[in-house]
């Protein structure tokens, strides 16, 4: 057995003695001394456990050390309903421990019911490519495209920032040739630690040859930078400020450099692009890279990332860069003997679209627009003078602590007429012990903000601040039976004796099959049998809903 194996199975063991046992995630956490995300990992086989902990457990749950240990091979049935019971879709099914344990008892039922969920999986990704589809080919149709002849591809939403952002998660979004060309830079003309405009502007003259023009744009154009190779000038926008006009020109230097050098040609290797745009945006994305290169350089930069502990505000101030130009350096700390905590990183506008995007945490986003309104980086807008901050937790039980900080660029005093973003960064909630922005927490999962990754795809069953109904749940809708958001799916025991009424009408002559419908029984996650099987906890709210007969809904 490797160590993987090992891990899983000894997670997998210690879970079922806390479930069998009935004892709380977070109590069972306490008792021995660890986070709850600690115990959460280990339980799923993503951590290590030291053998002190261990024997610790096993003090803990009873058990003696030699047959715990006898046992580890076993047990593959209750690994698959483990992996079940985690899975957010089944946690509206409301499965219990007891009957956990029933199904492993019955190893054929319980391979069975693993198998039968796997394909309905199955079957949902294929819908969503469907539904993906079928957006595509209407707005195709809503722009007048429809008669051009082009075959679509496989992903019908990718597009070329799509593509691009694959690009730089694989590639780490670290790239050491251009970090050697930086610091070489800096190093033959030996710069300081903070660089000014005019440093940059003598550095351009003298290394590329190139004249530094300021020019006003033509009435209606906001073009801010021109590189002209032949002319061998750089056009600059006097409206810049110092930060940015500093930028515009590292990232000028970083277009030269890469043409000089052929490096794109390089990083791409003899990979193949799908769109003919894309290999254009990552030499662009490639040049920014320098720039933020050029004006932090890594040495320096991540000791002092490491001492300020990822203090964005500091750093911004130490180095005399923008907040953002810091937020994506840090998303480029991927050195393998120097390399930082990983981030994801996220800008939005005041109306919530996502202009720039980058996971370095492995976290989802959304490829057709759109995103969950529960995010730091949205929510950041209500208080733009300060640093948002929260924990969230994905619907799959993946816990990230955010940030964000609103970005103002004013023209004429004007924020209208300026621009507004948002600045989010995020990471693994166990790495914000290590920020000065981290918060304290006792309980994750109490502390933690539930979100998801768009309303459309979200598994969430109840979320007050849904948008869109989700594709993946049957749409049931009973007028009597209002839940606190409208979008929310309504679950079968949540509809009382819907099911009995329809029945009743179906004895009068009435179909069945409008009662199926409106129960969601076609649908797994639905089953009409809750409402039968439920406890009578759910009973007041069922039967005040079912006496109202004129008022709200």
């Amino acid at each position: 057995m490797n160590d993987n194996a090992l891990n899983a199975n000894v997670g997998l063991k210690l879970r079922g003695l806390r479930l069998a046992r009935n004892i709380k995630q977070a109590d069972a956490a306490k008792d021995l001394g660890v986070s709850p995300a600690y115990l959460n990992l280990i339980e799923k086989g993503k951590r290590v456990m030291p053998f002190p902990l261990l024997w610790k457990a096993l003090r803990y749950f009873d058990q003696d050390p030699e047959q715990f240990m006898s046992t580890l091979g076993e047990g593959r049935v209750d690994e698959a309903l483990a992996k079940l019971l985690d899975e957010p879709l089944l946690k509206s099914l409301d499965i219990d421990p007891e009957s956990l344990q029933s199904l492993s008892a019955e190893p054929k039922l319980a391979g069975t019911v693993a198998a039968l969920f796997n394909l309905y999986k199955n079957t949902r990704t294929q819908l969503e490519n469907v539904l993906a589809q079928l957006n595509v080919e209407e707005r195709t149709r809503a722009q007048g495209g429809a008669g051009n002849g082009t075959v679509p591809g496989v992903r019908f939403d990718y597009s070329p920032f799509d593509e691009v952002s694959d690009f730089l998660e694989t590639h780490r979004n670290y790239f050491p040739e251009i970090e050697e060309q930086a610091e070489a830079l800096r190093r033959d003309v030996s710069l300081e630690r903070q660089l000014t405009s005019g440093q940059l502007v003598q550095l351009l003259e003298r290394r590329f040859g190139y004249r530094v023009l300021f020019d006003t744009a033509p009435s209606g154009s906001s073009v801010v930078r021109r590189l002209d190779p032949e002319e061998q000038t750089l056009t600059l926008s006097p409206d810049l400020t110092e930060q940015p006009l500093k930028f515009q020109i590292a990232a000028s230097m970083g277009l030269l450099m890469l043409d000089r050098e052929k490096l794109v040609e390089r990083i791409l290797g003899a990979g193949r692009m799908r769109h003919a745009e894309t290999q254009r945006l990552i030499k662009v994305n490639l040049a920014n890279y320098f720039a933020g290169a050029l004006m932090l350089p890594y040495g320096d930069f991540f000791k002092e990332v490491q001492r300020t502990r990822y203090d964005v505000e500091l750093l911004s101030s130490i180095f005399g860069s923008t907040y953002e130009t810091v937020a994506h350096r840090l998303c480029n700390l991927s050195d393998p003997k120097r390399p930082g905590i990983p981030f994801h990183f996220l800008r939005s506008d005041i109306a919530g679209n996502i202009s720039k995007r980058y996971s370095g945490t492995g976290i989802r986003f959304a490829t057709g627009g759109g995103s969950c309104g529960k995010w730091a980086v949205h929510l950041a807008f209500l208080n733009p003078s300060q640093l948002t901050r929260q924990y969230s937790m994905m619907p799959d039980g993946t816990t990230y602590f955010c940030f964000a900080k609103v970005q103002l660029q004013p023209i004429e005093g004007s924020i209208v007429k300026g621009t507004a973003y948002s600045i989010g960064l995020g990471t693994h909630a166990e790495n914000a012990k290590f920020l000065a922005y981290g918060l304290p927490t006792n309980d994750l999962r109490k502390d933690a903000i539930p979100s998801g990754i768009s309303c459309r795809f979200c598994e969430r069953t109840d979320c007050n601040q849904r948008a869109a109904a989700s594709y993946r749940f049957a749409f049931a809708f009973d007028e009597y039976t209002k839940k606190d958001c409208f979008f929310s799916p309504l679950l079968g025991y949540e509809q009382g004796d819907k099911q009995e009424k329809d029945r009743h009408h179906g004895h009068h002559g009435g179909s069945t099959a409008g009662a199926h419908a409106a129960t969601g029984n076609g649908d797994p996650l639905h089953p009409g049998v809750n409402g039968a099987d439920r406890s009578e906890k759910h009973d007041s709210l069922d039967k005040a809903a079912r006496r109202r007969k004129g008022g709200d809904a």
